[in-house]
């Protein structure tokens, strides 16, 4: 018998069901669609471990539990900690000095630039986030579900909802949860394979209408990402956003022009109105949700939040009652 349920196997549920399992508890994790993949916001992730560069819009919590998940996930999966990179072309100079006075932890190099990442051509100056990280989230996923059946949690795939199960339940389904003032922000993103490129860690090119982020992944793939649109739309990803995306990853570097466009993916990111995660204790059911575009930042906060809660009822600074 599980101690818990755990309703949805994407990032979210995967570390509730994780850190339940650390904290004592046996629970049986459940999703529609079984195992992670191509059918939910996970799966399309940038990877970025970056508290310090999201400061410059989130909230304050999203620094604070952000700094401490590149060592949650290096529990279960391999981070990379080469720090990332925020530049802005010559035109643009402005929009870097506004990212250094609204972010810390970073420092400004110009001629260092060149050490950091010698194969980028554009750029005379950059802010340098060192203590920043990137993962594959799509390995990381893998490894994540191969830690859990190594504890004996294996997924479910069965349509089900907390209504249909005894007992409490974590609902961690994003989008699918019924939960009042949840909204979908679109993200759609591309992988590009550009074997004559070399960077070895993320580098966000700021721009006045299309910031865009490049992470390295393994064989000279690029991940190039991403809009942010407060709709609800689900289809794939609009050729405006193509067109965008690679115009501005053209504009970093030139050689992403002959790149190869591997893959392009689009999903929605559920948020909620301060687009800060929560842990939203509605009767028995526990809902973790609201991750909007920081689900890698913060899903092991928000699940070791939840463990607490049911091992200690410790209510941390995430946790809301309805």
């Amino acid at each position: 018998m599980a101690d818990i349920t755990v309703i949805g196997a994407g990032v979210a549920g995967l570390w509730a069901a994780w850190a339940l399992s650390k904290a004592g508890l046996t629970a049986r994790l459940i999703d529609r669609r079984g195992p992670p993949g191509p059918h939910g916001c996970s799966w399309w992730a940038g990877g970025m471990l970056a508290p310090f560069c999201e400061g410059a819009v989130a909230e304050p919590p999203i620094v604070t539990h952000g700094e401490r998940a590149a060592a949650a996930w290096a529990e279960v999966t391999e981070v990379t900690r080469h720090g990332s990179l925020v530049v802005a072309l010559e035109r643009d100079r402005g929009e870097l000095a506004r990212f250094a006075r609204r972010t810390q932890g970073h420092e400004q190099v110009s001629d260092a630039l060149r050490d950091l990442e010698p194969g980028l051509p554009g750029p005379a100056e950059a802010l340098f986030f060192a203590a920043e990280s990137h993962l594959d989230p799509r390995r990381a996923l893998a490894d994540l579900v191969a830690a859990l059946a190594a504890r004996g949690v294996q997924i479910e795939q069965a349509e089900t909802s907390p209504d249909d199960i005894a007992g409490p339940v974590i609902d961690a389904r994003g989008m699918a949860s019924p939960l009042p003032g949840l909204r979908g922000v679109r993200g759609e993103m591309a992988t590009l394979r550009a074997r004559d490129i070399s960077l070895t860690r993320p580098v966000r090119l700021l721009h006045p209408r299309h910031p865009l982020y490049i992470v390295p992944r393994a064989g000279g793939h690029y991940m190039v990402g991403a809009t942010q649109i407060e709709s609800m739309d689900r289809r794939g990803i609009s050729a405006r956003s193509v067109l965008e995306l690679l115009s501005a990853a053209y504009a970093l570097d030139p050689r992403f022009g002959e790149a190869e466009l591997v893959e392009t993916g689009a999903d929605l990111r559920p948020a909620f109105a301060d687009n800060v995660p929560h842990l939203i204790r509605r009767g028995r059911v526990l809902h973790l949700n609201g991750l909007f575009r920081h689900g890698y930042l913060m899903a092991p906060a928000l699940a070791q939040q939840a463990a607490d809660y049911l091992t200690q009822g410790i209510k941390g600074d995430l946790f809301h009652e309805d």
